[in-house]
């Protein structure tokens, strides 16, 4: 019968390489997701030299309460209404300058696109989604207008053209011929899109 003696040592001395290693492997193996943002210009740093005056009825002013519900220059409508409410308002061509408008030319309205700003204000606790999806319709209007106007220019959907002329696997032949006529339709059209300071009650 062999004898008992005592166990045998564990040799940990490799014990931190084989550590080492798996946190190796799980820095390389793991894929580490970049946050979506919402793609905004900032305001530049130097206040312009002269005041700009705005007129009232060139703000199309959007709230939501914590709730959830919408006020579009303090009528209470649905989240489906908010894209048409926008477009009317961006499209009216209250002073008739604009050649390429079809607005109803409501001189309570906006005075063209190139003065036409949306103004969007939050409850500090509206939900996050609710924020987003506000945000996809208001840009859905600026969008829609914009593939309205490329189709007749063009022939083409803007969003198509300008997702092609950001496409960094594009040729540079196709992005300089999609440059100028990005421009053009955004020069139509250009984005204003506001947001004042957060409510809290």
């Amino acid at each position: 019968m062999p004898r008992r003696g005592a166990p045998p040592e564990v040799n940990a001395g490799s014990m931190a390489d084989i550590a080492f290693l798996l946190l190796i492997f799980f820095l390389v193996t793991t894929t580490i997701e970049t946050d979506a943002g919402l793609d905004r210009m900032l305001p530049p740093i130097e206040p312009p030299d002269t005041d700009v005056i705005i007129k009232q009825k060139n703000i199309f002013q959007v709230n939501i309460n914590r709730e959830g519900q919408l006020l579009a220059d303090d009528a209470l409508i649905d989240l489906k209404q908010l894209r048409a409410k926008a477009m009317d308002f961006l499209d009216n061509n209250g002073d008739g300058t604009c050649t390429y408008c079809k607005g109803n030319r409501r001189s309570e309205s906006s005075d063209n696109p190139t003065k036409a700003i949306i103004s969007l204000k939050n409850d500090r606790e509206t939900k996050y989604g609710t924020y987003i999806t506000v945000q996809n319709e208001l840009v859905g209007a600026y969008n829609d207008l914009r593939n309205r106007e490329a189709q007749r220019l063009y022939n083409r959907k803007f969003t198509d053209m300008e997702a092609e002329f950001l496409n960094p696997e594009s040729s540079t032949k196709i992005r300089d011929e999609l440059k100028d006529k990005v421009q053009k339709i955004q020069d139509l059209f250009p984005q204003k899109l506001s947001e004042a300071e957060t409510s809290t009650n």
